[in-house]
């Protein structure tokens, strides 16, 4: 059985081990695959593995020997599941190994734009302190949580971890789901998005991209914001419409950003998200803590077992 893997250096960057899939058959491991390089590394390829390397149905024509392709990752959206089905290719994911890191992640922004933390340590370094005339200093306002609102856009695995620790922190929560939810505390309270947008002090992003969710946040909604509410995403950078958002930064409509996500990623230099005020954003690391690489990397592997025992799990087409 022939694996290859297109783009494994994001998964494992050197500090894993492939030995548990190398059990599993022949295996190439590229750290990055160019998309004009797929065809020519997956020619002979019974299984293909990709995180973020597209697999188009132009891709899937040229190789015919390919039956399974794992995506090492949650979003499929690389793949051409329709394509791969009508070939007979199994497609499979790997759901929920991230849930804790991201809504970690998402977390630390909102501490981050509450209190500025590497901004006054980055001072006290620069001998601020030491030459201040007072005991206690800080550059920007420092927001206490407790009875602030959390407005949930997605209450799924991460939002509902999210809406637990900010619960911790004293903060209301509210969320906006397209689906409903079961299950959730009674204090949670479910609300339309405009009262979502205009009843939060921070509003975190945690709903898939689709053709309802794009851009879900716009120049409308921000509107609606208060001018001391910060957002935050750690979703998919095509939930916002970044123009409209640097531009409320600009002009002070919102407090500040914090994102983990962009529309195109690496971002192009022109992004103005790059420069706004209050924005900060960080290189689409949240899934990324070793034990979340673990559980990926422990998935992958058995997603792969189990569709050569003719029982496959995790799969995302119909095949």
């Amino acid at each position: 059985m022939n694996i290859v893997v297109l783009d494994g250096y994001p998964v494992n960057p050197g500090d894993l081990s492939w030995m548990e899939l190398e059990k599993l058959g022949n295996c190439k491991i590229f750290d990055r695959t160019r998309t004009d390089q797929v065809v020519a590394r997956a020619m002979d390829a019974d299984i293909l593995l990709t995180n973020k390397v597209e697999v188009t149905e132009k891709t899937l024509n040229q190789l015919s020997k390919l039956k399974y392709i794992g995506v090492m990752a949650t979003g499929f959206n690389i793949v051409n599941t329709e394509a791969a089905a009508n070939r007979g290719i199994t497609v499979t994911n790997v759901p929920a190994y991230s849930t804790f890191s991201v809504a970690q992640t998402a977390f630390a922004h909102i501490l981050n734009l509450t209190h500025h933390v590497g901004e006054h340590s980055a001072s006290v370094r620069n001998g601020e302190w030491s030459k201040s005339p007072d005991f206690s200093y800080w550059h920007f306002p420092l927001v206490e949580l407790q009875d602030l609102t959390l407005g949930i856009i997605g209450m799924g695995r991460i939002g509902r971890t999210l809406a637990e620790i900010a619960d911790k922190f004293g903060m209301k929560v509210i969320f906006y789901d397209i689906s409903e939810s079961s299950g959730l505390p009674a204090e949670f309270r479910r609300v339309e998005p405009e009262t979502l947008f205009r009843e939060s002090d921070v509003i975190s992003l945690h709903c898939p991209l689709t053709p309802e969710t794009d851009q879900i946040v716009n120049s409308e909604k921000l509107s609606w914001m208060k001018s001391s509410a910060f957002l935050i995403n750690t979703s998919r950078g095509q939930l916002i419409d970044e123009s409209a958002l640097a531009e409320a930064l600009n002009r002070g409509k919102i407090a500040g950003a914090g994102l983990d996500v962009l529309s195109s990623e690496p971002p192009q230099p022109d992004n103005p998200l790059l420069s706004a005020k209050n924005c900060y954003i960080t290189p689409h690391f949240a899934w990324a803590t070793k034990a979340a690489r673990i559980r990926l990397l422990q998935t992958v592997v058995d997603n792969i077992r189990a569709f050569l025992q003719n029982s496959p799990i995790n799969v995302v087409n119909n095949v």
